[in-house]
C-alpha cells in the first residue's frame, strides 16, 4: 500500500476507525499511523478525539484501535 491508497479511502469514508484501517488494508496498526502521521503533518487528517464509549460497557475493544481519523477538505 502506498500513501495514495490511504488518501483515497480517507477521503471516501471521510472517518474512519483505526482498526477499520487496519482490517481494510491488513497492515499493522502502527504502520498505519506512521503514514497516517505524514498526512497529518500536511494538515490534511485530524485524530477525532473521542467523545464517549460506544455505550455497552463490554470493554472488549482495544482502546489503541479505537482512534478515529478524519479526512479535512482543503
Amino acid at each position: 500500500m502506498i500513501l495514495s491508497d490511504l488518501r483515497s479511502y480517507l477521503k471516501q469514508q471521510h472517518t474512519v476507525a483505526l482498526a477499520d484501517l487496519v482490517n481494510h488494508f491488513n497492515i499493522d496498526a502502527n504502520a498505519l499511523r506512521g503514514m497516517l502521521s505524514k498526512w497529518i503533518s500536511k494538515g490534511y487528517v485530524r485524530v477525532v478525539p473521542l467523545k464517549s464509549s460506544c455505550g455497552t460497557g463490554c470493554c472488549k475493544c482495544d482502546p489503541t484501535l479505537t482512534e478515529l481519523y478524519e479526512w479535512i477538505n482543503k
